[in-house]
């Protein structure tokens, strides 16, 4: 085998360790966690956490010693995401302090914005996207579309009367 099996700190030795017990290590963790990256992940921390602490660590307790530390991190693990997901839950509820019936009004204008947008003719509907979403300049438009800056700007003037008409003046 290896001439000095006894100190895991030798390459040699931590390499054997590994062969030995990575495998099933792996197995018990994607048990845990049903997940091949996680169980990955939290393999390769266990094996650098032996690594750091290989001088300390009895090579008659390495097998016990790995599958405590493959599951203290699959703990911690879980323990983080539940402290993610309470804290996307809090955001959630603290992103909005509106009240439901302007969490609805709102829906309702963005869904009549969209559906008069799309009634909109193709050339003033381009002309009204590339200048209020694209932010192009009236130059721009008339570079890109090949046409005149006053035709450019009756486009955007017909797309904006439709616009008031359905929508109101915004």
């Amino acid at each position: 085998m290896v001439k000095d099996k006894r100190n895991i700190c030798n390459s040699k030795t931590f390499e054997f360790v590994y062969n030995t017990y990575a495998k099933d290590i792996r197995r018990f963790l994607f048990f845990k966690t049903q997940d091949i990256a996680i169980a990955e992940d939290i393999l390769q921390d266990t094996f650098v956490k032996l690594w750091e602490n290989c001088k300390s660590v009895d090579p008659d307790k390495v097998k016990s010693y790995l599958y405590k530390i493959a599951n203290n991190k699959f703990i911690n693990e879980k323990k983080h995401e539940k402290v993610v997901k309470n804290f996307e839950k809090q955001n959630k509820k603290s992103d909005t302090n509106e009240s439901p019936e302007f969490i609805l009004l709102e829906k309702e204008f963005i869904e009549k914005l969209e559906r008069t947008i799309a009634s909109l003719p193709e050339k003033q509907k381009e002309v009204f996207l590339l200048n209020r979403i694209e932010k192009k300049k009236y130059k721009e438009i008339s570079e890109m579309l090949n046409i005149s800056v006053k035709a450019v700007e009756k486009r955007m003037h017909l797309a904006l009367v439709v616009m008031r008409k359905e929508i109101g003046n915004v």
